[in-house]
């Protein structure tokens, strides 16, 4: 069974910024979708960002537009997560999820966490005031 493992998460202040990596255990042999999502203590799991195997096609929440940016690198079959100029709002455990065999995804389907069928355990982000 296919697991995915994200990296980067950690402490840091308001302002600054973090860079999260997600990767399968087995590199995905054809295309792909891959997306982060958070949760924060209290709160649903939301959607952040995703993005097609090539890169060509990428979706963000509008509480990120501007300030996260989301790359994938598919020889490696991994995303990249690269968060600027982080806020206390952004604090959460984020989650890297991913569909294998998909070329294109509609955005309003990208956000659903109900259509991937992988995920990672998380990383924890935390950004103090």
């Amino acid at each position: 069974q296919v697991y995915l493992v994200e990296s980067g998460g950690g402490l840091v202040q308001a302002g600054g910024s973090l860079r999260l990596s997600c990767a399968p255990s087995e590199r995905f042999a054809g295309t792909y979708i891959m997306a982060w999502f958070r949760q924060a203590p209290g709160y649903d799991r939301e959607f952040v960002s995703a993005i097609t195997w090539s890169g060509g096609n990428s979706y963000f929440a509008d509480s990120v537009r501007g300030r996260f940016a989301i790359s994938s690198d598919s020889a490696k079959s991994t995303v990249y997560l690269q968060m600027n100029d982080l806020k206390p709002d952004d604090t959460a455990v984020y989650y890297c999820a991913a569909k294998k065999d998909i070329y294109v995804v509609a955005e309003a389907l990208a956000e659903r966490e109900s259509w991937y069928d992988f995920w990672g355990q998380g990383t924890q982000v935390t950004v103090s005031p």
